[in-house]
C-alpha cells in the first residue's frame, strides 16, 4: 500500500486502521513496525470443468521510523505458497515467486510534501496503490488493472508527492526504469517488461505523474507514463532497427478514474490507453506481434446493507463490467488476435466482519472476439474447438494488519 493515502475507498471512505497507516503518519518515532496482507481463493472453470484453490499471495511488511522526517517501507511478497525456482503467475503451473514489492525510503519535507527513493508502485490507476484484498470488491483485482495496467506495478526510482494546502488535490511525479519490450508476449499487455527492482536496466527511463483532485464525495484522479523501451545499447539497438537512449521506442499510457462513495453507495470508473507507436520495429526485431495500442475500462457499482447498522463491518453487494482489448490497433507486420478483446462481467458479495478481514464470492462471465486461425498452433480436432464465452466462480478470503 502506497504512504500517502491508506485509505479503504469502497462503499465507505475508511480508512484502514494498520501498523503501516501508523508509520506512515510518524506515529512510530524510533520504532520498527510489522505489517502484512494476504488472499487465498477457490475459482472454478466451468468451460475447462477445472477448479483450483491457492494462496495467491502472502506479504510481509517491515518498516522503521528513523526519526520524524525519514523512515523505510519495505513489503516481502509470496505467491502461490512454494518457489521452485522458476517465476510463473499461471495459476496452474503451481510454481510460485518470491519477490521485493517495495523497498523505498521516504523523506518528509514539510507536513504536504515528501520524497520517495527506492523501489516502490507509481501511482498510476485506482490498484497499483491500493492493492490490499480489503480494498476492492471481487476476489481477482480488476482485469483492466492486471492486463492493460499491471498490477502492482513496481520498479526502482525517485518521486515526490504532495498536496495543496489551498485546493483539495494531490499530486506526484517520479522518474524511474523504463520497460524492456524485448520481454513483451502477445497476450499479456505490458507486464512482462517490468523491471522489478531486477537487475532492470537503466539505459532507458520513464516518467509517471498524476493528480488527484477531491469534489466533495467524489475523487478524480488523472495518471500518465511515457518512457522508452529499449534496454539495449547503441550498437545493438541500432542492428535490431530499434531506437535506444533514455525515451528511445517510447511507449504512452494515459489513465483517468472517478471514485464516489457516500451512504452506503460506492461507484467507481477507469479508462486506459496505451500507445506503442513504434510496435513494427519491435515485430520486426523479435517477432512478439506486439501491438501498436491497447485499452481498458471498467465501471463498478455496490452497495454496503450495514452501513447504517454497524461502524465496522460491512456486507456489500457489487456488479462491475470491464471491457478490453490488448490488440486494439496493431502495426503493419502484425496480425490481429480477437481473444483479446474481451469483456468481463463480475458480480458478488464481500463481507468485512471487521476492516481488516475479507470474505468474497463472484461469478465472472467472460466474453472474447473470434480467434484468429492465423494463430492457432494446435487446430481442431487436435485441440478443442475455441469458445468465445466462459464463466467462472471465484472464492476467497483476504487480511491485511
Amino acid at each position: 500500500m502506497h504512504p500517502l493515502i491508506a485509505q479503504q475507498y469502497q462503499t465507505q471512505a475508511q480508512k484502514l486502521i494498520t501498523s503501516e497507516d501508523s508509520l506512515n503518519r510518524g506515529a512510530n518515532n524510533n520504532k520498527t513496525v510489522i505489517s502484512g496482507y494476504g488472499d487465498a481463493f477457490y475459482q472454478r472453470d466451468f468451460n475447462q470443468h477445472q477448479s483450483l484453490v491457492t494462496l495467491d499471495r502472502a506479504v510481509l511488511f517491515v518498516g522503521h521510523q528513523f526519526n520524524e522526517r525519514i523512515s523505510l517501507f519495505t513489503e516481502l511478497e509470496i505467491e502461490h505458497a512454494i518457489v521452485t525456482g522458476t517465476k510463473s503467475d499461471d495459476h496452474s503451473s503451481g510454481k510460485g515467486d518470491v519477490a521485493m514489492e517495495q523497498a523505498f525510503l521516504k523523506f518528509n519535507l514539510n507536513a504536504r510534501q515528501y520524497i520517495i527513493a527506492g523501489l516502490f508502485t507509481p501511482r498510476i490507476g485506482i490498484t497499483n496503490e491500493n492493492h490490499l484484498p480489503v480494498n476492492f470488491n471481487g476476489v481477482e483485482r480488476p482485469l483492466v488493472e492486471q492486463l492493460i495496467i499491471p498490477t502492482t506495478w513496481r520498479e526502482i526510482g525517485v518521486g515526490y508527492y504532495g498536496s495543496s494546502d489551498r485546493l483539495p488535490l494531490n499530486y506526484s511525479v517520479a522518474i524511474i526504469n523504463g520497460l524492456n519490450s524485448a520481454n513483451f508476449e502477445h497476450d499479456t499487455g505490458i507486464g512482462e517488461g517490468e523491471g522489478l527492482g531486477s537487475d532492470a536496466s537503466a539505459n532507458n527511463i520513464a516518467i509517471t505523474a498524476s493528480l488527484q483532485i477531491h469534489v466533495s464525495d467524489f475523487k478524480f484522479q488523472f495518471a500518465a507514463y511515457a518512457g522508452g523501451t529499449v534496454a539495449l545499447g547503441p550498437r545493438d539497438s541500432d542492428s535490431l532497427g530499434l531506437n535506444s537512449g533514455a525515451f528511445g521506442t517510447p511507449l504512452y499510457l494515459g489513465e483517468a478514474d472517478m471514485r464516489y462513495a457516500k451512504n452506503g453507495v460506492g461507484f467507481k470508473i477507469l479508462g486506459t490507453y496505451i500507445s506503442y507507436p513504434d510496435a513494427d520495429k519491435l515485430n520486426a526485431a523479435y517477432a512478439k506481434n506486439t501491438p501498436s495500442g491497447m485499452y481498458g475500462a471498467y465501471a463498478e457499482l455496490g452497495f454496503d446493507w450495514l452501513y447504517k447498522k454497524q461502524a465496522t463491518k460491512q456486507f456489500i453487494t457489487f456488479a462491475r463490467c470491464e471491457i478490453l482489448n490488448m490488440n486494439s490497433s496493431i502495426p503493419s507486420n502484425g496480425i490481429y488476435d480477437g481473444t483479446q478483446k474481451q469483456t468481463h462481467i463480475i458480480a458478488g458479495i464481500n463481507y468485512l466482519p471487521i476492516p481488516n478481514i475479507t470474505i468474497k464470492a463472484d461469478v465472472r462471465l467472460l466474453y472474447t472476439g473470434r480467434q484468429n486461425p492465423d494463430l492457432v498452433i494446435n487446430p481442431s480436432p487436435n485441440a478443442f474447438p475455441y469458445k468465445q464465452s466462459d464463466q467462472f466462480l471465484n472464492i476467497g478470503i483476504g487480511y491485511s494488519f
